[in-house]
């Protein structure tokens, strides 16, 4: 691939590249550039991990190396049990590849870091406590706002969160990070602030978060707005029946955005036709290339919301079958971890 066909590939279904014209740049002059996304290992894996699962496949086919840290540190800032943190990390080492796998991702490039295998070593903490003293708690406390749950009496380990992110970019050795939109404010935080301590700034990536099942934001706290990763198919397709999809409307309609953003993605990189299988009282069977003629014809209310939501219940239940071949390791090592 071109430079130019590997930024296409990276760029598409996301919200925000700063900036799009560096990114371009290191394409142009590094053959394996490396890039990570973090998370904090805190709620249950969910559905939507998928749209970084499949952002990250993206960066692997460009041609990049990909770090995933899973941020245990990060987790117990944000509020999770202390006790629980090796059990959590467990269970994400084991889940993520699993997602990979059911896309059909090759990983021989992609690398699980944890985040206390270097964040409790002297320079990281040294560094943490450098930062401490160029921020103030106004900054921290505004690029940890839409991450960190401050609640009504906030710690102060939140404030330490954005530093400690900033820093993954350079002990992780990346010339970008990626991660949802929710993240900006640390991101900018890290462009602005790593420089203060003599390290480069990295080019940073965005996806936009996309709506539950309930129309509002998908909350791995909240059962009904998204769909386990666990969950069998009769359970999906429940939820899916349940799922917030008013005829004609795009707006927060969680159905179309990971239809959008995952199967319909993964059927057009296999130049696979999405296919409303109907009886002919009803019209009969109708296909689809892409992404917009789905939505096209749903605005004009050519695609009933229960036939889209069938159909989106056959193709999530077959990228959830290697979790249901794999249930009971998984039920065991989720029951120890969210117990």
């Amino acid at each position: 691939m071109t430079p130019e066909e590997r930024l296409n590939l990276i760029k598409r279904n996301t919200q925000e590249i700063i900036s799009e014209e560096e990114l371009l740049e290191l394409l142009t002059k590094k053959k394996q550039p490396i890039v990570y996304l973090g998370t904090a290992i805190t709620g249950k894996p969910h559905i939507a991990y998928f749209i970084w699962v499949i952002k990250l496949a993206d960066f692997l086919k460009a041609g990049f190396k990909v770090k995933l840290l899973l941020a245990d540190l990060h987790g117990a800032l944000d509020n999770c049990p202390w006790d629980v943190l090796e059990k959590r990390y467990n269970y994400y080492s084991t889940i993520i590849p699993l997602m990979f796998k059911s896309i059909g991702t090759d990983i021989k490039n992609f690398e699980i870091v944890k985040g206390t295998s270097y964040q409790l070593k002297e320079d990281f903490i040294l560094d943490t406590l450098k930062l401490s003293t160029t921020t103030t708690i106004h900054d921290a406390s505004k690029a940890a706002s839409d991450v960190v749950k401050f609640g009504e009496s906030p710690k102060l380990s939140g404030l330490l969160y954005p530093l400690m992110q900033a820093l993954d970019e350079q002990y992780l050795g990346v010339d970008v990070q990626y991660g949802g939109v929710d993240q900006r404010k640390i991101l900018m935080y890290a462009r602005e602030n790593l420089p203060k301590l003599g390290y480069k700034s990295r080019i940073e990536v965005m996806t936009p978060m996309i709506p539950g099942l309930t129309g509002k934001k998908m909350s791995a706290s909240d059962p009904k707005s998204k769909i386990d990763l666990l969950d069998d198919p009769k359970t999906v397709k429940n939820k899916l029946n349940k799922a917030h999809c008013e005829a004609g409307i795009v707006e927060d309609n969680g159905v179309l955005a990971f239809l959008k953003h995952v199967i319909m993605v993964l059927k057009e990189d296999k130049r696979e036709k999405f296919i409303i299988e109907r009886p002919e009282k009803f019209g009969g069977n109708i296909e689809f290339n892409s992404y917009g003629e789905v939505e096209t014809a749903f605005v004009n209310k050519e695609l009933h919301p229960l036939d889209l939501k069938n159909r989106l219940a056959n193709e999530i239940n077959i990228l959830l079958e290697p979790f249901q071949k794999n249930k009971g390791k998984l039920d065991k090592l989720a029951l120890e971890a969210y117990s």
